[in-house]
C-alpha cells in the first residue's frame, strides 16, 4: 500500500469558491445604483461625500496597518465598502472632513483595534456614523445639512440646496400623520425626499439587494424578519407601516448592514431572531424615542447581542442527548 498523508483539521471542511475581494466588490456593485441616485438628487456634494468616505477608510486602513507592521489588506475592498456606507448614512452635505474622520474611526477603532476584518464586534460604518453624530451633533441634525432633493435634481436647476426636514422628522414633530400617507409612497420609493444618501431611492437600493441575492451573498432571513417586524409594530401602534418601511435607512440597513457576515448570527434561527430584534428596536426608537430614526443604533445594539444569540441557538452535535436527572 502506498504511503498516504492524513490531514486532520477543525471544521468547517467545505470551502466555497467566493473569496473576500469578490464578495466586497459585489457589495460595491450593489451599492452603485443608490450612489448614482444620491448624486443625481443631491449633486456634487454627495459625490464628494462618497469620495471622502472611501478615501478616509482606505487611507486609514493603509496607514494603520503600515504603522503596526501588519499586512496591508486594502486590496480586499472591505474598506471601500465601509467608506461608501459611511457616506450613505450621513447627510449628503456634511463637511468632507467629518466623513473622513468618521472613516478613520470606523477603520482604526472599530475594525483594526479588534483585530481586523472578521474580528470586529460592531458594524464599522454604523459605528462611524454614531461617532460623527455624537461628536458633531449640531452638524448632523441642523436643518441646513439635510437638503431636500427636487424633481429634476436641484443642482441641475442651478440651486445649491433646498433644506427640508426628513419624512421621519416630520412624523416625529407631528407635521404629518395618520394611518395612510400614500402621497409619500412614490417620492420615498424613487428618492425625491430629504435625507441621507441611504434614505434616497428605495428602488435603487432594492436593485442592489436583488443583485446580492442573485449572487447568493445574502439571504432574505434577516432583511425580511427586520422589515416585517418594523411594519407589524408600527401598524399595531396605528401608524402607516409602508411609510415606515420606505422611510429612513431601513432598506439600506436591512439588506446591506444587518446582513454583514461578521456582525450577524451564523445560523438561520439566530438570523431571524437578530432581524426581529433589530425591527423591534427600530420601531420603538421611532415611535417613542427622541430621535426620529433608529436603524443605526438598533443594528449596533443587536451586534452586541450576536455572541449570546449564537450561543443559545447553536445546533446540537450529532448524537447528543440530554443528560438524565
Amino acid at each position: 500500500m502506498a504511503d498516504t498523508k492524513l490531514i486532520v483539521t477543525p471544521a468547517p471542511h467545505l470551502r466555497g469558491n467566493i473569496d473576500t475581494p469578490t464578495l466586497m466588490r459585489d457589495v460595491v456593485i450593489a451599492l452603485l445604483p443608490a450612489c448614482v441616485a444620491g448624486v443625481y438628487f443631491f449633486g456634487t456634494p454627495a459625490l464628494l461625500s462618497l469620495i471622502a468616505g472611501v478615501v478616509g477608510c482606505v487611507g486609514a486602513e493603509f496607514v494603520f496597518q503600515k504603522l503596526s507592521a501588519r499586512p496591508v489588506t486594502v486590496g480586499d475592498w472591505s474598506a471601500v465598502v465601509t467608506g461608501l456606507l459611511i457616506a450613505m448614512v450621513l447627510p449628503p452635505h456634511v463637511p468632507a472632513w467629518i466623513v473622513v474622520l468618521a472613516g478613520v474611526f470606523a477603520i482604526g477603532i472599530v475594525k483594526l483595534l479588534f483585530g481586523g476584518l472578521g474580528y470586529n464586534v460592531f458594524n464599522p460604518a454604523l459605528a462611524g456614523r454614531a461617532f460623527a453624530t455624537a461628536a458633531w451633533s449640531a452638524l448632523a441634525t441642523t436643518g441646513y445639512i439635510w437638503p431636500a432633493s427636487m424633481e429634476g435634481a436641484a443642482w441641475a436647476r442651478g440651486i445649491d440646496a433646498v433644506t427640508s426636514a426628513t419624512p421621519l422628522t416630520m412624523l416625529k414633530m407631528g407635521e404629518i400623520g395618520g394611518t395612510s400617507m400614500s402621497r409619500f409612497y412614490m417620492p420615498l420609493f424613487l428618492g425625491n425626499v430629504a435625507g441621507s444618501l441611504g434614505e434616497t431611492s428605495a428602488l435603487a437600493l432594492l436593485i442592489g439587494a436583488v443583485y446580492l441575492l442573485w449572487r447568493t451573498h445574502i439571504s432574505l432571513r434577516i432583511p425580511m424578519s427586520y422589515i416585517i417586524t418594523v411594519a407589524v409594530v408600527t401598524a399595531l401602534y396605528g401608524q402607516d407601516p409602508l411609510f415606515h418601511v420606505l422611510s429612513g435607512g431601513l432598506i439600506l440597513g436591512a439588506f446591506f448592514m444587518a446582513t454583514d457576515y461578521v456582525t450577524s448570527p451564523i445560523n438561520a434561527k439566530g438570523q431571524i431572531i437578530f432581524g426581529i430584534g433589530c425591527g423591534i428596536l427600530t420601531a420603538l426608537i421611532r415611535l417613542f424615542g427622541g430621535y426620529p430614526e433608529g436603524v443605526a443604533y438598533s443594528i449596533l445594539i443587536m451586534n452586541a447581542a450576536v455572541p449570546m444569540i449564537d450561543r443559545f441557538v447553536r445546533p446540537k452535535r450529532f448524537g447528543e442527548v440530554k443528560a438524565r436527572a
